[in-house]
């Protein structure tokens, strides 16, 4: 994974000369997400710079990727697991000019339609690419956002796009995230969407019943494909469901090969993982039994809370938004990567995404029926790219480690949400708890205790001292007075509380402009918050706090 930075409706007044200079100086803002290499493309219509994080082909594959005739030129953030199969499917011979995986776009750009190549890639990319001989530029974005993309337009009217929105920030006022699942063509000025999938509606999966076997393979096949990579990699491992999933799986193929057909041992064959939370924490002693049982080579690392508070003005710089939930589990994340990338590994497999298909909030407990449980199922996968996603990504790009996200996967989305709600639903009458249908397809992978542990968020599970700490210092640094005139100095999304006052300030300092603001939707993730919720239960109107022991009723600890 890698960063991208585009500018594009150049002019013949233009000094491309100039341009070329400043937009790697954007580029440069971005470069902690591609430290291995840069490299730029300028013509009289465009100009792609490209921070390079080698992860596949990293003796070649530098970008921005060029066709054999110069024509193209792509500049892509991201992977695309099914690039060998798509190479074999191509109807007209193209001449690949190197062995990285996102090569494949150009290829398909010349012979397809992009709203038909694009339903065909099984990947997190997001990518800008520019034929020269059209004057067009094809810009597009993963079905779920797991990759950020931002764009905006200059004092100038040229169109600017960026992986992180700190490369906009003060040149574009209408800065604002690239939907996931579109794709903008600069020749018609049309941005449209291709990622449709008939399970977004209940009445697609009502009745549908998929079979366990059929439910384990496919996420099994995820993380098989996920696992391409010609450099060094581990899982993260909280010690909860799904990254003890991901580790279970991982564990299974790490012996072999991935890029080669698994002919060959693979060059790192012993998987290792990585937990991370304060001292005691519930997250580092579940990720020791989970290590301990799938035989990896475990790496527990604790952090002071005073190590955390003193990170959080980077972590909010680097994440790009004031979001309460998703501060609190993004800077534990952020001193992870930092030691993960002190060991070399430069790729992860993470949990995100399960929670979100197969309702493991802890609010799902009180949803009424099938049809309102997969309607808020699909509320939260469309808004991923705002929260965990976003905090996945950001966080551990952070320090140039790539994180990959197998409950995504395009694939296993299509098998896992097109499975009736009911069958995901809790029942406390039978004993049912959340996910049960996920813990039952890999009954004997895991130790009861991980397979059957109670949801936990990450902010939660790496030591309740971490969000208490949070709230205390943010009582002690806002005042009354300050929270109550909240709406004055910030009229976009006011915070609500003192910890979210906190956050804004700091956000503030990075991000100033009205459109940065408005990257944030609402400035609280609070899953209760959602119409849906409030309907279920009255009580959640008025929940202040997003952590999971906020859901009366249903939180064990």
């Amino acid at each position: 994974m890698c960063s991208i930075f585009g500018i594009f409706d150049l002019q013949a007044s233009d000094d491309a000369h100039a341009l070329r200079r400043e937009a790697l100086e954007r580029s440069q803002r971005q470069r902690h997400r591609g430290p291995d290499w840069s490299g730029v493309y300028l013509d009289a219509g465009a100009i792609l710079v490209h921070e390079r994080l080698a992860i596949v082909d990293p003796a070649g594959g530098s970008q921005p990727l060029r066709s054999q005739d110069g024509g193209l030129a792509l500049a892509v953030n991201g992977e695309i697991y099914n690039h060998r199969e798509l190479k074999r499917e191509l109807a007209q011979p193209y001449a690949f000019q190197t062995e990285s995986d996102c090569e494949i776009i150009n290829a398909l750009y010349r012979e397809d339609a992009p709203a038909s190549f694009l339903n065909r890639l099984n990947g997190i990319f997001a990518f800008a690419l520019w034929d020269k001989a059209a004057g067009r530029a094809l810009i597009a974005r993963d079905p779920i956002g797991v990759v950020p993309l931002y764009w905006g337009h200059d004092a100038q009217g040229r169109l600017r796009v960026a992986s992180e929105m700190k490369a906009l920030e003060g040149d574009c006022k209408d800065v604002a995230q690239f939907p996931p699942g579109h794709w903008y063509d600069s020749a018609t000025g049309e941005l449209t969407r291709y990622y449709q999938r008939p399970w977004r509606e209940y009445a697609a999966v009502e009745g549908v019943e998929v079979a366990l076997t059929e439910l384990r393979e496919a996420f099994e096949a995820a993380v098989h494909r996920q696992l391409m990579t010609d450099v060094p990699y581990g899982v993260l491992l909280s010690g909860g469901l799904d990254s003890s999933l991901v580790a279970a799986v991982a564990a299974r193929y790490a012996r072999h090969r991935i890029e080669d057909g698994d002919q060959t041992e693979a060059w790192w064959p012993r998987l290792h993982s990585f937990a991370i939370g304060l001292h005691g924490s519930p997250d580092l002693a579940a990720a020791r039994i989970a290590a301990d049982k799938l035989g990896t080579v475990h790496h527990g690392f604790e952090y002071s809370f005073e190590e955390g508070l003193d990170a959080l003005p980077e972590v909010i710089r680097h994440i790009e938004t004031y979001d309460v939930t998703t501060i609190r589990a993004s800077t534990p994340m952020y001193l992870l990567a930092r030691r993960i990338k002190a060991m070399g590994v430069k790729m992860v497999l993470s949990g995100e995404g399960s929670d979100e298909i197969f309702g493991g909030y802890l609010y799902f407990h009180k949803a009424p029926n099938a049809r309102e449980f997969h309607v808020e199922l699909i509320r939260k996968l469309d808004a991923l790219n705002n929260y965990d996603c976003l905090r996945a990504n950001k966080s551990m790009m952070a320090w140039g480690v790539e994180p990959r996200v197998p409950f995504l996967d395009r694939a296993f989305l299509d098998v896992a949400m097109r499975m009736d709600a009911r069958c995901k639903m809790v029942d406390k009458a039978s004993g049912r708890i959340e996910k049960a249908v996920l813990r039952e397809a890999f009954a004997g992978y895991l130790p009861d205790e991980i397979l059957w542990r109670q949801k936990e968020q990450f902010s939660d599970g790496v030591g309740y001292g971490w969000i208490d700490g949070l709230k205390a210092h943010a009582e002690a640094h806002v005042s009354d007075r300050e929270l109550s005139a909240a709406d004055k100095r910030f009229p976009i999304n006011p915070p609500q509380t003192k910890e979210a006052y906190f956050y804004r300030t700091l956000f503030e300092r990075y991000y100033p402009s009205s459109a940065a603001a408005e990257t944030v939707p609402g400035g609280k993730s609070i899953a209760c918050s959602s119409p849906a919720a409030i309907a279920w239960d009255a009580s959640f109107a008025n929940a202040a706090d997003p952590s999971g022991r906020a859901v009366a009723g249903v939180h064990g600890g």
